[in-house]
């Protein structure tokens, strides 16, 4: 006989950004930061707080810190992210996941989800998912970059992260 124990409930946090964040052109990739409180959809379970490890956030659209999400446990994570482009005259639009990008730990900058995506006629609208085991002390991050020749805006983006049982 199988017994099994009862699943945990999922926990989300749900991101949103609908102010424009002003991306560099060129190979470096930029995280998309973060409004706190009011300003966000959901965080329930306190994954995206403006004091984290001693660090308090003054001015989250400046402050890369506002981009992280800390996994509130352990378990099976799902990422999920919609980013909008201003218009421009890109050849290339990419974007990623990427586990403690600001080197907090022993394996900073652990890419995954790695899109490199043409541009589409109008406003470039993307979504992406992936499915990621995470852990509290590695922080989770969207990070993006486009090769036009000047700046560019994000328009509007999304991060959302939903941690299961594992």
């Amino acid at each position: 006989m199988t017994t099994s124990t009862p699943a945990t409930k999922a926990q989300v946090c749900s991101l949103k950004r609908d102010t424009s964040q002003l991306i560099q052109p060129g190979t470096t990739y930029q995280i998309v930061r973060f409004p706190f409180g009011s300003l966000e959809s959901s965080d329930s379970y306190e994954m995206h707080q403006m004091a984290t490890s001693g660090y308090t956030i003054t001015t989250w659209d400046s402050d890369d810190r506002s981009g992280l999400i800390w996994p509130a446990r352990s378990g099976w994570g799902h990422l999920y992210a919609m980013v909008q482009w201003e218009s421009g005259e890109y050849t290339e639009l990419r974007d990623q996941f990427v586990r403690d990008p600001l080197g907090f730990g022993s394996d900073p900058e652990n890419t995954t989800a790695t899109d490199h995506r043409p541009p589409s006629p109008g406003v470039q609208c993307f979504t992406k998912s992936h499915g990621v085991f995470v852990d509290p002390a590695v922080p989770l991050a969207l990070r993006v970059t486009h090769n036009d020749k000047v700046p560019r805006n994000i328009a509007l983006a999304e991060l959302k992260l939903v941690i299961y049982d594992a």
